[in-house]
C-alpha cells in the first residue's frame, strides 16, 4: 500500500482530500468535552467612536443618535436640544465567550459588529459596554481600540475593499466582573460529552477508562456520554484526576462519509469508504460563442457611415470519445482512489460521478454537503 503522502499527491490534480486513518491514535481530550466545564455567550450594545467620518448617520440610524445623547447627558452634557450631525460615532452588537472556570479581572477578546449603515469601524474604540449573559446579569464589561481586518479606500473614480470593514475584535477589551461557579469538588461522577458521537467510540473510552483506573470505574451510557466514577483517592484532587484522563490514547471510529464542497469543489473521502464494481461513463456537451466584431469604415470623400459588423463562431463538442470505465471493488482507500484518478474527470464532474454512485447503491458512504 502506497503511504498516505503519495495518495493525496494522486487526488491533488482532482480536488480529493484524504481524511485521517481510522486507526490513529488520538487524546482523550480531543475526542470528549466533561459535561459543566464549557464557556458562556455573552452580548451588549455599544458605541464605537473616534471614526474618519465612516459611522452611522444619525438622521437614518435614530438608535445611534439616542445612544450617543444618553452616554452625553451621564457625562453632564445635556443634547436634548441640539442637532447632533456627526459621522464619527457608530452603534455595535458586542459579543464575547466567557471561559469556564474564568475569574475577576481576566481579560477576553470581544467581537464588535456594525448595527447601523456604518461604512468602517477601522480606527474606532469601543466605550464601556456592559456583555450580559442569557439570565440578564453583567459578566464582563469591554472597552478599548477595535482592530479591522478589512480596508477601503475610494477615490472620485474609482474605489477598492477588502475584507469586511464593518466588523472587527478588541483584543483584550473585555474584563471578567462576574464568575460563573462550577464546585467540581462535589462532584461523584464526570459525564464525557462525545463530540462525534457514535457507540464504537463510547465503548473504547469506556475500556480505556477501566484499563487505566480499574473495572467499573466508567460506563457507557449512549453513543454520546460516558461516565466516569471518581476514585475515592481523587476526591480530594480531581483536576490530577481530569488530566491523566484526558492523556489517555483512544482510536476513535470514522463514519463512511464523503464530504463535498460544491462551491469550491473538494471533495474529502474518509478511510471507511468502500465501493462496489461498477461501470462508469460520463461526458458533458460543450458549447462555445464567440464573438469577434469587425469595424467596417467607409473610403474617404465617400458619404458613407462607420458600422460594426458582428462575427459570431459557434463550437459544439459532445466528447464523443469518451468511453464506458470499469471501477472495480474498491475494499481500501487505495483502491478507491485508483479507481478514480482512472475515470480522468474534473471535481466538479467527479461530484456528479459520486452522486450517481450512491443513487445506483454502489457506493457505500454518507454524502455529505456543505
Amino acid at each position: 500500500m502506497r503511504p498516505l503522502w503519495r495518495l493525496a499527491l494522486l487526488l491533488a490534480p482532482l480536488g480529493l482530500l484524504l481524511a485521517a486513518p481510522a486507526w490513529a491514535q488520538v487524546r482523550l481530550k480531543d475526542v470528549v468535552t466533561i459535561e459543566g466545564v464549557r464557556g458562556n455567550q455573552l452580548l451588549g450594545y455599544g458605541l464605537v467612536i473616534g471614526l474618519q467620518g465612516t459611522g452611522d448617520q444619525l438622521r437614518n440610524t435614530p438608535f445611534t443618535q439616542q445612544s450617543l445623547a444618553a452616554m452625553l447627558e451621564r457625562m453632564g452634557i445635556n443634547v436634548a436640544d441640539a442637532r447632533v450631525q456627526t459621522r464619527n460615532t457608530a452603534a455595535v452588537i458586542v459579543t464575547a465567550t466567557l471561559p469556564p472556570f474564568a475569574r475577576q479581572g481576566t481579560p477576553i477578546d470581544v467581537q464588535v459588529s456594525s448595527l447601523g449603515d456604518s461604512k468602517s469601524l477601522n480606527g474606532g474604540t469601543l466605550v464601556v459596554t456592559p456583555l450580559m449573559g442569557a439570565d440578564g446579569e453583567v459578566y464582563a464589561v469591554a472597552q478599548g481600540p477595535v482592530v479591522v481586518g478589512g480596508f477601503q479606500a475610494a477615490g472620485q473614480a474609482q474605489s477598492i475593499s477588502s475584507g469586511v470593514t464593518t466588523q472587527g475584535r478588541v483584543p483584550g477589551g473585555g474584563l471578567v466582573e462576574r464568575e460563573v461557579p462550577v464546585d467540581l469538588r462535589s462532584l461523584e461522577s464526570l459525564r464525557l460529552a462525545l463530540r462525534a458521537p457514535d457507540f464504537t467510540t463510547a465503548v473504547r473510552i469506556e475500556e480505556a477508562l477501566n484499563g487505566r483506573f480499574g473495572a467499573g470505574s466508567a460506563a457507557a451510557l449512549d453513543l454520546g456520554t460516558v461516565e466516569m466514577r471518581v476514585p475515592p483517592g481523587y476526591r480530594d484532587r480531581l483536576p490530577s484526576l481530569v488530566a491523566q484522563m484526558e492523556a489517555l490514547q483512544v482510536r476513535p471510529e470514522t463514519p463512511a462519509r464523503v464530504v463535498i464542497d460544491e462551491r469550491t469543489g473538494t471533495i474529502v473521502v474518509g478511510a471507511q469508504v468502500r465501493v462496489e464494481p461498477v461501470a462508469i461513463t460520463h461526458g458533458n456537451l460543450v458549447i462555445r460563442v464567440t464573438e469577434s466584431p469587425m469595424v467596417s469604415q467607409p473610403g474617404p470623400f465617400s458619404n458613407g457611415e462607420t458600422v460594426v459588423v458582428p462575427r459570431t463562431q459557434v463550437e459544439v463538442d459532445d466528447q464523443r470519445g469518451r468511453r464506458l470505465a470499469t471501477l472495480p471493488r474498491a475494499t481500501t482507500l487505495k483502491d478507491l482512489v485508483d479507481g478514480l484518478n482512472a475515470l480522468g474527470l474534473a471535481p466538479r464532474d467527479l461530484i456528479s460521478v459520486l452522486m450517481a454512485l450512491k443513487a445506483s447503491g454502489a457506493l457505500h458512504a454518507e454524502l455529505q454537503f456543505i
